[in-house]
């Protein structure tokens, strides 16, 4: 198990306390300086924090450098050598570890087999596609043999049916491994894929974790379910409370008679095929959509948005004001 203890991430942050389960994935989701990298950096020993501490298994590691403690790190960028072969960039970490050449080269193939590698040992990392390339830095850091595997949005940098290959593999291999994974991201949908635990930051603290599902069932903020939903969430305001509602929870017909009916105006749609994404105004606001198959509607047309009533997300004004939301 990591333990943060009091870790404070930025000047004047907010200091907090959080676990990383042992052989689990935890996904941190973030938008654009959350603090995403400044957490992974300060795990792997690359910065330090400015106040707390970092324990992995009880034992002190804050002060360690980044080669003392037993943490890999990959990046969204390929951080392979150049000049030398898959065999011997996935051998170089077992060799600054003084690994006997016949338990390396058993590892190497290990590792190879695993990452889908094989084939391609004796090729330079200029010969791989860009999927290959980031199996082949993953497996880098897991040739380490480290318990702690820390991964800052890597497959960010690939097209979306590449990630979406990977980000499979990634789950199975990494759950074969016995390792404490954190994994960052800003796409929700990560959590889902492959996450154990998630933990949602803004502004360099964390704002919840928990089981996935449990977290996006039960956001305890407007901008925690805003973390959780792909799109964001719609907004209502009701009263003196902030209504939220998740863009896969509308419909265009009713389905049962408490559902809850919003007069909208069709500004435009797109289709990736299975879904159709329509974007809405509804009371002067900017509505998305998330609908099952091809949807035949047109620009300008009168619809009505349909939300079961008990889909609706609802949060009192204090908690709204306290979390920087517009209700706009």
């Amino acid at each position: 198990m990591l333990s943060l203890r009091n870790l404070v991430l930025k000047p004047g942050g907010t200091p907090f306390s959080h676990d990383f389960a042992g052989s689990a994935i935890t996904v941190v989701i973030g938008r654009n300086a959350s603090g995403k990298t400044a957490l992974t950096r300060i795990i792997a020993g690359l910065e330090s924090p400015v106040a707390g501490e970092l324990l992995l298994d009880d034992i002190d590691i804050t002060r360690q450098t980044p080669g003392q403690r037993p943490v890999a790190l990959v990046t969204q960028a390929f951080v392979n050598y150049p000049n030398w072969t898959v065999r011997d960039n996935l051998a170089s970490p077992m060799r600054a570890a003084r690994v006997a050449a016949a338990e390396r080269g058993r590892r190497v193939d290990r590792l190879a087999r695993q990452l889908g590698l094989r084939d391609l040992l004796d090729r330079l990392p200029s010969a791989l596609s860009g999927g290959q390339q980031q199996r082949l830095a993953i497996g880098r850091a897991l040739a380490k043999n480290a318990k702690v595997l820390v991964m800052d949005e890597p497959l960010v940098n690939l097209d979306y049916k590449l990630r979406e290959t990977l980000t499979l593999e990634l789950q199975t291999l990494l759950h074969e491994q016995s390792l404490t994974v954190i994994y960052t991201t800003s796409d929700c949908r990560d959590a889902f894929a492959m996450g154990d635990e998630v933990l949602l930051l803004a502004d360099y603290a964390p704002l919840q974790s928990g089981r996935p599902l449990q977290v996006y069932q039960s956001p305890a903020s407007p901008l925690a379910a805003d973390l959780m939903s792909d799109p964001g969430t719609n907004r209502h305001q009701s009263g003196a409370a902030l209504q939220l509602i998740r863009p896969e929870h509308l419909y265009l017909e009713a389905s049962d008679p408490r559902d809850i009916a919003f007069p909208a105006t069709v500004l435009s749609r797109e289709t990736n095929g299975s879904e159709t994404f329509l974007h809405c105004e509804v009371e002067g606001a900017h509505w998305v959509a998330r609908l099952d198959g091809l949807v035949g509607v047109s620009e300008d047309q009168a619809v009505t948005l349909y939300a079961p009533a008990d889909a609706m997300i609802e949060f009192p004004e204090s908690a709204v004001k306290s979390s920087g939301v517009s209700v706009g």
